[in-house]
């Protein structure tokens, strides 16, 4: 027992540490729900300007999650203040139901494209945010409280030269 789970360990960090193009990679847990109101703000520091990156935001889900469809509003603020807000749309399931995504029993996860080709022209911190935006369709009321979301991450890889 003892073999196996040195070798699940070491194979957990060759491939950990064969990820060459992340340059960040962070999750933020969810309660058992994700209030409307709640803002998941990831901070990013020391990102080359030189570089262009390819942006994603991972979602992990369970079967508490009653729709098939995310709709999210992201935000970038700039080092200097400028900020650029995105409303998103990401398809969770496919047309019979099933889950999209990778993982075993419950929980899926998706890594889910944001921006592509993307410069970080100014040095300084950068801040993004995510919140949820669903609605029940014909109410303009949003959800208050969206159950399923167990965990939002944001990922930065760096492009291919």
């Amino acid at each position: 027992m003892t073999r196996s789970f040195l070798l699940i360990f070491l194979l957990a960090v060759v491939f950990i540490g064969c990820d060459k193009e992340r340059v960040f990679d962070e999750y933020k847990s969810l309660p058992n729900q994700w209030n409307k109101d709640s803002v998941l703000t990831f901070t990013l520091k020391n990102i080359d300007t030189l570089q262009s990156y390819n942006l994603f935001i991972n979602v992990r889900n369970n079967n508490d999650l009653e729709y098939s469809n995310l709709f999210l509003i992201s935000e970038i603020q700039f080092p200097q203040g400028k900020v650029i807000t995105d409303t998103l749309e990401y398809e969770m399931a496919a047309p019979n139901g099933k889950w999209l995504g990778e993982g075993f029993a419950d929980v899926k996860e998706n890594k889910l494209w944001y921006k592509e080709q993307v410069k970080f022209p100014e040095s300084g911190k950068y801040k993004v945010s995510l919140q949820h935006a669903m609605r029940k369709n014909g109410n303009e009321k949003g959800i208050e409280n969206l159950k399923g979301i167990t965990e939002i991450g944001f990922r930065i890889e760096k492009t291919p030269n």
